[in-house]
């Protein structure tokens, strides 16, 4: 069996996934497209070595900032671990909050040639969501999310599908487990203000200027939430309390989209967190893993 633990960011996955880990005898995969580069550390909320609490944990740390690592280098090596972490017969625990990972991985999620590239950067958001919405005017993806925006219309202009389409395939390869961690909004979006004064505290911009002055401006660097937003601090064209303040807004939208995502396309069992006392929390999931 495959626990996989996903949710918004900020809900504590990480907390549960090292409790689960002791239990089952299991073993974590990382299923967060950021923390799989080296150097990445506060931005990304990477498991330090002492929350790991010696649970081995897979898929941290093993790239280059420079290296394109894709989705579809993740499905064959989540697969690999899965496998061998099963073949121990120990218990493969997924946990992240990236939920394309998780869904190529865990389903039978195809992969089609896309041989062309196409550059979008002269088209206005408005216009490109307009151009998305004209060939799948069902799509799920927010309009706020370029990338997203911008992936869909490569793959459709590549292949003439919908990535909707592709994306919403219900076979699952594995048995699995789903979990997620939820709690209401206001308390979320207070818990993630309060982590982003955290990592500020912890060395975030110590962190990021170092990736500032490097000049490496590769996916792995302008993906994550909490680098590009302070680089014009570091130019002197804006303010501290502005950049730290448009990396909770943008931290606080993306959790908004992760909830969409995960409840669109996958069969969540949502369990609300108890922040007071998380060891209920970890009672209620072991509850409902213990009679599947």
């Amino acid at each position: 069996m495959v626990i996989v633990i996903v949710g918004p960011t900020g809900v504590g996955k990480t907390r549960l996934s090292i409790m689960l880990a002791h239990k089952y005898n299991g073993e974590i995969i990382n299923a967060d497209s950021t923390q799989v580069y080296r150097g990445l550390d506060i931005a990304t909320a990477k498991v330090t070595e002492s929350e790991k609490e010696g649970i081995v944990h897979h898929l941290i740390d093993i790239c280059d900032v420079n290296d394109d690592y894709t989705v579809f280098d993740f499905q064959r090596d989540c697969r690999t671990c899965i496998d061998d972490i099963i073949s121990r017969g120990k218990t493969p625990i997924i946990v992240g909050g990236t939920g394309l990972y998780v869904k190529a991985a865990l389903y039978d999620y195809q992969f089609d040639l896309e041989d062309k590239h196409f550059d979008y950067s002269n088209i206005g958001d408005d216009e490109l969501y307009d151009r998305l919405l004209s060939i799948d005017p069902d799509t799920s993806i927010h309009k706020n999310n370029r990338k997203r925006v911008e992936r869909a219309l490569s793959y459709y202009d590549s292949t003439g599908k919908l990535l909707s389409s592709k994306e919403k395939s219900d076979k699952l390869l594995y048995d699995c487990l789903f979990i997620g961690l939820t709690t209401d909004r206001d308390k979320l979006y207070d818990r993630i203000n309060k982590r982003v004064d955290i990592m500020v505290s912890d060395g975030l911009v110590t962190e990021a200027r170092a990736i500032y002055d490097s000049g490496v401006r590769s996916k792995a660097i302008m993906t994550p939430i909490g680098y590009k937003e302070l680089f014009p601090y570091f130019s002197n064209e804006c303010d501290f309390d502005s950049c730290i303040s448009l990396i909770k807004q943008r931290s606080r939208n993306y959790a908004k989209r992760q909830y969409t995502w995960f409840n669109n396309q996958m069969d969540i069992n949502w369990f609300n967190v108890d922040f007071d006392c998380f060891d209920n929390t970890f009672l209620d999931v072991c509850s409902f893993i213990d009679v599947k």
